[in-house]
């Protein structure tokens, strides 16, 4: 077995260094996972972790694209999980999967797979309906069945963090290249994230897991988890992305609203706020007033202060956009406001329905994006089920958060483990609103696995009581 590996890589390795692409690697990566199976499928759970932050997307043919070393892991972790929950040699508690926040998230899967029934693209949308299954599969079912005490989970974002450290060395020795300069920052990231947006985001949500392992440690381990913080604050904010560096005291006030016990009026505030600037916006065609200035909406690409102007001036160009692609989510709401166009359409389908004075000079947009808004793309694809239910599922981890925080002791691991994912995922959700990432498999699986440790914690915290 090792001589039949040992050869695959070989010819593997060859193959792709002369054709320049991963994919001849691919028998031996399956190979080896043969192996991993045969002995222990949980190692695989740990490997997609340790190797996350070097996957790379890569073209498979039309609009096919594959993640990969992680999607094939993901798979792999849905047949193992499946398996096992079908032979019984894992069982999960019946309270965890009638779990409030279980039931919403599978209630958006109906919903998605019935609004799929009435796609303008069924293809696309059977497409998604498979990627949200290997999801939510190993990083929902996954995390329940594997991640049984704290230090499972502390054990699975030092692989994730230890792997995205050393990005952050490469794309900062790449910048330095450069002078650190703004318009530098995707060439430097590139190596292994799609954007720096994407960059940004991962360095931003594991911070709370940083920051209270940092808090925990103690003589040396402390001024260890101490550099990797420092280090990884330095590479949030030379990224250049700003809602990534806004994220971070949005959680610190999601915080001190936690503690004072006012998350469900925040929620009712954000709500009234929400639909009070809808009808404004609706009301007479109000949208109208602010569409942007085709000749003065630009991209400050050499001058970061200057990208910040633009922005509070609606200048900028990124935003602009992002303006151009809502107004049309919210004419296809209008038009499907049930079940929307299905999962996965909005692009093409959303330039029907765009409005030519948003336009900007990249609208025709090349890269085949979507709205930058996962919520109103949830709307415009899936209708208002959708949304609302993806709104609920929000509205419910953040209850819970504020819950589960006042029923552990003060300075308990439990605590710290409420505070990181709990923080980690308000930060994750705060992108939400201005980009699509819950599909994106560095981004995506802490969403899942950070609802999934909610509902874990809430195990936790009964039986500990039951023993006091």
């Amino acid at each position: 077995m090792f001589v039949i590996l040992l050869l695959l890589l070989l010819l593997g390795g060859a193959g792709a260094a002369l054709l320049a692409s991963p994919l001849p690697l691919l028998p031996a990566l399956a190979g080896l996972g043969l192996v991993v199976l045969l002995v222990d499928w949980r190692l695989v759970y740990w490997l997609f972790f340790l190797t996350l932050p070097f996957s790379q997307e890569i073209s498979l043919s039309g609009s096919l694209s594959l993640d990969v070393p992680s999607e094939p892991l993901m798979l792999v972790l849905s047949g193992c999980i499946g398996a096992s929950l079908l032979m019984r040699r894992h069982r999960l508690p019946a309270r965890e999967l009638t779990h409030p926040l279980l039931v919403i998230l599978a209630l958006t899967l109906l919903w998605a797979l019935v609004s799929a029934f009435f796609s303008v693209d069924s293809t696309k949308s059977i497409k998604y309906l498979l990627a949200k299954s290997w999801y939510l599969t190993p990083f929902v079912l996954g995390t329940l069945l594997l991640l049984r005490r704290p230090a499972d989970l502390w054990r699975v974002t030092m692989l994730y963090i230890a792997g995205t450290v050393f990005t952050v060395v490469v794309v900062l020795v790449k910048q330095a290249t450069r002078g650190f300069a703004f318009d530098a920052t995707q060439w430097a990231v590139h190596d292994f994230y799609r954007n720096h947006v994407i960059y940004a985001t991962v360095l931003a949500l594991l911070l709370p897991f940083i920051f209270y392992r940092w808090r925990s440690r103690q003589g040396a381990a402390r001024l260890g988890w101490g550099a990797v913080l420092g280090l990884v604050l330095v590479g949030l904010l030379l990224s250049y992305t700003r809602a990534s560096v806004l994220s971070l005291p949005v959680a610190g006030l999601f915080y001190l609203v936690m503690r004072l016990r006012q998350t469900r009026l925040l929620l009712a505030g954000v709500l009234v706020a929400a639909l009070a600037g809808a009808g404004y916006f609706v009301s007479q065609n109000n949208y109208m007033l602010y569409a942007p200035d085709f000749e003065k909406t630009v991209f400050n690409g050499e001058n970061f202060e200057k990208h910040l102007e633009a922005t509070y001036k609606l200048e900028d160009v990124s935003g602009m956009e992002r303006v151009y692609r809502w107004v049309a989510a919210a004419r296809m709401a209008a038009d499907k406001p049930l079940v929307g166009s299905g999962p996965n359409t909005f692009y093409p389908e959303y330039k029907r329905y765009t409005v030519s004075s948003f336009r900007t000079y990249v609208s025709d947009n090349t890269e085949k994006s979507t709205t930058h808004n996962y919520f109103l793309l949830l709307l415009a694809e899936q209708g208002f089920p959708g949304m609302l239910l993806f709104i609920a599922l929000v509205g419910a981890t953040l209850i819970t958060i504020e819950t589960l925080y006042h029923r552990t002791a003060p300075g308990s691991e439990y605590r710290a483990v409420v505070l990181a994912c709990g923080l980690s995922f308000v930060i994750i959700t705060f992108h939400l609103l201005l980009n699509e990432l819950v599909e994106v498999d560095k981004i995506g699986s802490f969403f899942f696995i950070n609802l999934a440790m909610l509902v874990r914690l809430g195990t936790w915290v009964q039986a500990e009581r039951l023993e006091a």
